[in-house]
């Protein structure tokens, strides 16, 4: 099948590639339609690594994606041929002691699309299990089907923020996964979120939405800013989703006593870490990687229209442009939140 290949950093190709697609029991093989251009995508094109996960081979790369169930294996239930989905990527080990304790995110044995050394699914044909396919509703288009993938992670971060209705939560970074935390949060029970960055563009795309407050970073001090909306309290939760190491600075001056911080955003190299500041407000920490056991939740929630994330998406391209759409995001343009390929025929 051609696929979108990277052969190594910087490089790459559209090409042939035999990928297995046979359909065992359990499976379903799915005609990929829509894929979206992810920043562990784009970072994988232009670093080759991400913290362990190091290209060594080819790879194909997208894992958020949509598509039409074009046969069903043996023992599948509850799917028919024709019907359109999107796919959770990551496939663990279910007798693992992780998925157990219901955190199958975290087993070390999971196979994770587009993570080295598994394939992704910028191809025409996947095969997938079942159990982590999900039918798309008739309000759901492909296009809100493949994101439903990085708005599992906001889902994730606001279970683990432990949100109570009313909450005022802050959010570091304002690129796709900042505004999905944000909007989860929102839809989690917070009364408003402050949404902090350095683009202006990115910010006037935050907030156009109802309960979403930007502060630019340029000529406010974020700080200054949840501390004057709180009468000097803080927020309740803060969300680090920039990866920036410098967002470490400062960053327990925005949590109230007792509050929370939830990391999101993963930094490439080790950051500072205030623990002395951390202690004395007794914050809360939480981490995030992936989700688990969020994926229908995050797409029941799109398909209520509660969560419109149709105007995260900038720019479209076709599977023959797809080198382009990757060099565009690697471009970091201010003005792009997210890029999508559509595979299918147009």
């Amino acid at each position: 099948m051609r696929a979108l290949v990277l052969e190594r950093q910087h490089e790459l190709s559209l090409r042939d590639i035999d990928l297995p697609l046979d359909v065992g029991p359990g499976t379903l093989k799915i005609a990929i339609h829509t894929v979206g251009v992810c920043g562990s995508d784009v970072h994988y094109y232009t670093h080759g690594r991400i913290g362990p996960y190091v290209v060594e081979a080819p790879m194909v790369l997208g894992h958020e994606a949509s598509g039409i169930v074009v046969e069903v294996g043996a023992g599948v239930t509850g799917v028919r041929v024709g019907d359109r989905v999107c796919m959770e990527p990551g496939i663990p080990d279910l007798s693992s002691r992780s998925a157990k304790l219901g955190q199958y995110n975290v087993d070390p044995a999971v196979r994770f699309w587009a993570t080295p050394p598994v394939h992704g699914v910028l191809t025409p044909f996947v095969v997938h299990p079942a159990a982590f396919t999900f039918k798309l509703p008739d309000t759901v288009s492909f296009a809100e089907g493949a994101m439903v993938e990085p708005f599992a992670i906001g889902m994730q971060a606001a279970s683990r923020a432990r949100i109570t209705p009313g909450d005022v939560a802050a959010v570091i970074g304002a690129g796709p996964i900042g505004i999905m935390v944000a909007l989860a949060a929102l839809a989690g029970g917070c009364s408003r979120v402050y949404i902090s960055d350095f683009s202006a563009e990115k910010l006037k795309i935050a907030g156009q939405y109802a309960g979403i407050i930007p502060v630019n970073l340029r000529s406010d001090g974020y700080a200054a800013v949840i501390a004057r909306e709180t009468a000097g309290w803080g927020a309740d939760v803060v969300f680090e989703a920039s990866g920036s190491a410098k967002a470490y600075d400062g960053i327990f001056d925005l949590v109230r006593p007792g509050g929370t911080l939830v990391l999101v955003g993963l930094p490439v190299d080790p950051v500072g870490f205030d623990v002395a500041a951390a202690c004395s407000r007794e914050v809360r920490i939480e981490t995030v990687f992936r989700y688990a056991n969020i994926f229908d939740r995050a797409l029941n929630l799109i398909a209520s229209g509660k969560v419109d994330l149709k105007p995260l998406i900038t720019s479209v391209f076709a599977f023959a442009d797809g080198i382009k759409a990757f060099e565009r995001a690697a471009s970091a343009r201010p003005e792009d939140v997210k890029l999508q390929i559509v595979v299918a025929d147009q």
